[in-house]
């Protein structure tokens, strides 16, 4: 199955992590992991760079390095998935379900 590239319809924003730097991101983040059935999120780097990766079977390899001139980073739901700082960064994550 294709990595989605939008999140779907009627889904809205319900909560929003801290900022985190390449010294706060939590070490969780840098590892694989996943986020919950129904809970989709946006990765929004503020400043700086950072690796996005998708690593979960089953969907397609992906890599890509978000900025603040970038899109967001999509995340869907019970993906593994993990970030790497590239630099300096300053980045959040906007956590989206269904409204």
């Amino acid at each position: 199955m294709p990595n989605p590239v939008d999140l779907p319809p009627g889904l809205a924003p319900y909560r929003r992590s801290a900022t985190f730097t390449e010294a706060t991101v939590p070490a969780a983040l840098l590892r694989d992991h996943d986020s919950k059935e129904g809970s989709w999120g946006l990765i929004h780097v503020e400043a700086g760079a950072l690796r996005y990766r998708i690593t979960d079977p089953r969907r397609a390899a992906f890599e890509t390095i978000l900025s603040p001139d970038t899109a967001p980073g999509l995340i869907e739901p019970t993906i593994r998935h993990n970030v790497e700082p590239v630099g300096p960064v300053r980045f959040h994550i906007e956590f989206w379900r269904a409204s």
